[in-house]
């Protein structure tokens, strides 16, 4: 049986291609699951990987996509059974092993984690890995003493797929906050779905000295660079920041006089290689607690594979607001 999938390759002498292409179904090895796939999402690591633009594949060829949610259709582990309905994120996927771009994906099922009551295939995958990445840090960040009461949470690069979700979920948990965003055509849209203020990305204060005025009672950073600086100096004492991305740059030039004088956290958020006990946690907390109140608003598109390519390049450009799901299979 064959089924369609969007390949990756590169060639021996470092030319990118990719293609849907169609592969030959092969049965679970012990200790794995085969999931028939409904939807899967587009991720700016996506974006990356399928045009070339980024170094993320270690091996080749290999199907694209970190995300993906569908059906177990053969289970060689006791923990699953088939008709079970299962999400996969991050580990290996789309980096050493084929992710959810195709109507059918084997994986390990230490990778799975049970859908929880309360979220369909649709909804899993709008959250996807931008969707457990933000609550991973608004958990992480309140393990670590976040409250409402410290003051307003900003989030920088706020249109994108974690920062639009972290604004709904961090308004939804009962905190103000500022979204930071470079596209002055989307302040209705960032209010819309939580942002009490929106300040343009050329308005953000950074200042040069080893201490500014505290503003933030926390943030969330999609940035790095000169912007997750600034922000060491700007957080309020005892407030977290919750480093997610380096589109700016991997260097950070601060001094530890904020962490010190006032006791800030930086805490980075690797939601690939999160632990499969707090992973399920996660999920289970964007089931009940913690669930996006504006998930349809987030939403921008459903598409199907072959719409790929063109979207890839959307989301390069930073024409993309929110979150593109993937339909993979169409019954």
């Amino acid at each position: 049986m064959s089924y369609t999938a969007f390949r990756i390759h590169r060639s021996e002498t470092g030319e990118h291609s990719a293609a849907m292409e169609q592969r030959e179904l092969t049965n679970p090895a012990e200790g794995e699951i085969l999931i028939r796939t409904r939807f899967s999402s587009v991720n700016y690591k996506d974006a990356l990987a399928g045009t070339g633009s980024g170094k993320i594949l270690r091996d080749f060829p290999l199907t694209g996509g970190i995300d993906s949610c569908g059906d177990v259709v053969q289970s060689r582990d006791d923990r699953f059974k088939e008709g079970d309905q299962v999400i996969v994120t991050g580990y290996g996927l789309s980096f050493s092993h084929d992710g959810g771009y195709a109507e059918y994906l084997r994986v390990p099922a230490d990778w799975a984690v049970p859908l929880p009551d309360n979220l369909g295939p649709y909804q899993a995958m709008a959250l996807g890995t931008a969707g457990f990445t933000a609550a991973l840090a608004l958990h992480r960040m309140e393990s670590n003493g976040q409250q409402p009461e410290m003051g307003p949470i900003l989030v920088t690069g706020a249109t994108g797929g974690v920062g639009s979700l972290a604004v709904n979920l961090f308004h939804g948990a009962g905190y103000e906050v500022t979204a930071v965003t470079g596209k002055d055509d989307q302040h209705d849209y960032l209010k819309l779905i939580g942002a009490t203020q929106v300040l343009s990305r050329e308005a953000l204060p950074l200042g040069r000295h080893p201490l500014e005025k505290g503003l933030w009672g926390g943030a969330l950073d999609n940035v790095g660079g000169e912007t997750l600086a600034g922000l060491t100096l700007t957080v309020k004492p005892w407030g977290s920041i919750a480093a997610i991305g380096l589109a700016a740059g991997i260097e950070l030039n601060t001094t530890v006089i904020p962490f010190i004088l006032r006791g800030i956290s930086l805490l980075g958020i690797n939601s690939a290689d999160c632990p499969h006990a707090l992973r399920r946690k996660i999920w289970q907390r964007l089931a009940t607690d913690l669930h996006p109140k504006h998930l349809d608003d987030i939403v921008d598109r459903v598409i199907h594979l072959e719409q790929l390519p063109e979207v890839f390049e959307e989301m390069l450009k930073g024409d993309v607001r929110g979150r593109i799901l993937v339909q993979t299979m169409v019954d």
